[in-house]
């Protein structure tokens, strides 16, 4: 089997990267596909995960953000120009490569792919929730996600992460399946969980809402100041974040993304995410394969796809800060039920491990390429 992945780049630590280096790699080691990758915007930026040698990685060479350094026509030429070269390129890639099976998510231009494919089946995977992938927020927003359902329509299938997701694509007329996402799971010891660390995960946006974490935090400290709030990651919201933490003496810590994770997890006691919405959540099973229970907002789709509330951690009606701080609380005062929900958390975690996702993958490849 000959597939092939079209994406910007693996240049960010982040989860759908991590996601698709980890999905390529099994797919070599488990079934032995010639799997090659296709980046539009990777130029010289290293990879941050390790990609397995057996991967053929290729960039186009589009830069498409550069469009936006313009303004007017010259950037709506600049746009058309870079999209006709992508079509261009990637036409003769194909033909060159032969792939049965074409894979891209939704943030790459698929309505471009579905113009020079031909025959080949195409795969998409939806990193976001379709709502927000389809939702309007003005004529240029109204006419790409226009754009992109007339690309999806010519799809051989579109696999999004949880059957809520699935259910609001189905809605219109697109050929659905659920695949939740491959997770790269712990492989070494466990959280002690008598550390007073809790432990935030996440760009710093306003989809994953630190501020908030750490208004919910600021109610909690008077009572816990013995405790720490730990918050990886980077984003548009960093400086401010930063600015609000040294502003306050809470024991909130604000640290740079970092491949070793996973010590973070060991070294924490609680994984909290405050998400506006989540397709998934890749951190919650991550951290919850180091015995880590969790406390998220049931925000759309993901959290409820992977935790059962008062099992492997909390479920809290999205928005309902004080009954998150009271859940947070309750396992902060308690280490028998972080160490009973912990356990829980090792074993739900598994379902994401490459030995149970990839094998969906092949059925849906071996399926395509044969019909």
């Amino acid at each position: 089997m000959r597939v092939l992945y079209v994406f910007r780049s693996l240049a960010v630590w982040g989860g759908i990267e991590r996601v698709l280096v980890d999905k390529m790699n099994s797919l070599v080691s488990m079934y032995g596909y010639e799997v090659y990758m296709l980046t539009t915007c990777q130029g010289n930026h290293p990879i941050p995960y390790q990609l397995d040698n057996a991967v053929h990685l290729e960039d186009l060479g589009i830069q498409f953000h550069l469009q936006y350094r313009y303004r007017g026509l010259k950037k709506l030429w600049e746009g058309w120009s870079r999209t006709k070269r992508f079509e261009r390129l990637l036409s003769e890639r194909m033909k060159e490569i032969h792939p049965d099976v074409i894979i891209c998510t939704t943030a790459d231009p698929v309505f471009s792919i579905t113009k020079v494919k031909g025959e080949i089946p195409l795969v998409v995977e939806s990193h976001s929730i379709c709502v927000r992938t389809i939702g309007v927020k003005g004529v240029r927003q109204w006419y790409a996600a226009r754009v992109l359902l007339k690309g999806l329509k010519k799809v051989a299938c579109l696999v999004a992460l949880s059957e809520g997701d699935a259910n609001e694509w189905r809605k219109l007329g697109i050929p659905v399946q659920v695949i939740p996402n491959i997770v790269h799971l712990n492989d070494g010891s466990f959280s002690s969980l008598g550390q007073k660390h809790v432990i935030f995960v996440g760009r710093l946006d306003y989809q994953k809402r630190p501020m908030l974490m750490i208004q919910i935090w600021k109610e909690l400290f008077p009572r816990h100041q013995d405790w720490h709030l730990d918050i990886y990651g980077e984003g548009e919201q960093k400086q401010a974040l930063q600015n609000v933490i040294d502003s306050q003496n809470i024991n909130i810590h604000l640290h740079e993304p970092t491949g070793q994770i996973f010590e973070a997890y060991r070294n924490s006691s609680i994984l909290v995410m405050t998400s506006l919405y989540e397709p998934f959540g890749l951190v919650i099973p991550e951290a919850m394969s180091c015995g880590l229970p969790v406390v998220s907002f049931d925000s759309p789709y993901g959290p409820s796809s992977i935790v059962t509330d008062g099992k492997e951690g909390f479920l809290v009606e999205n928005d309902n800060n004080a009954l998150f701080a009271k859940q947070l609380e309750k396992l902060m005062d308690d280490v028998s039920l972080r160490l009973e929900m912990g356990c829980c958390a090792v074993e739900r975690s598994k379902r994401f491990s490459a030995k149970e996702i990839i094998p969906k993958w092949k059925v849906l490849f071996d399926c395509l390429a044969s019909a």
